[in-house]
């Protein structure tokens, strides 16, 4: 009888820990505040109407180019600016040389190298890209894991890739 009162209690407490521990998942509270100053940012400037790409990506077209739009393979000339959510510039190539990569190669963060393919020569958009397609959980120097990142950026010129 006692024996099986101490296994009764054993495996109440087996559960208990199990529970408290599948509900601890840090990485969640992480997850929520990102989510969190993504709508904070999007409720604040209402005018700027970013489209949601199925990426995660949010895309604002700002002037719309008349060249062509960069297929994967292509040679994209850039000039961008890197922002957090409230403004702070962290990086740009403005005054510099252009910004020059291979499109859809994987040479920059995901969310970049999507948004340039939504552009077209001659045009200016504006990337809103949460971590999952920037630096992720870990981060990147000075960028923290789960941060948000914007780029303005200008698509300066497309060089056509090796043909299929």
């Amino acid at each position: 009888m006692i024996k099986k009162y101490y296994q009764s209690i054993l495996l109440f407490f087996a559960a208990i820990m199990l529970l408290s521990l599948g509900s601890c998942d840090p990485a969640r509270k992480y997850e929520k505040a990102e989510a969190e100053a993504i709508s904070n940012y999007l409720s604040s400037n209402p005018t700027d109407t970013f489209k949601l790409e199925p990426s995660g990506l949010y895309y604002l077209n700002v002037l719309t180019g008349t060249g062509r739009t960069p297929v994967t393979h292509d040679t994209a000339h850039v000039v961008y600016t890197g922002k957090y959510l409230d403004g702070t510039e962290f990086d740009t190539n403005a005054g510099g040389a252009d910004l020059v990569f291979p499109v859809g190669e994987g040479d920059l963060i995901a969310g970049f190298d999507e948004g340039v393919t939504y552009m077209k020569e001659g045009g200016k958009a504006t990337f809103l890209i949460p971590s999952i397609l920037a630096y992720g959980t870990q981060g990147f120097y000075s960028i923290p894991g789960y941060t948000p990142l914007l780029y303005d950026v200008q698509l300066i010129k497309v060089i056509p890739g090796p043909s299929k």
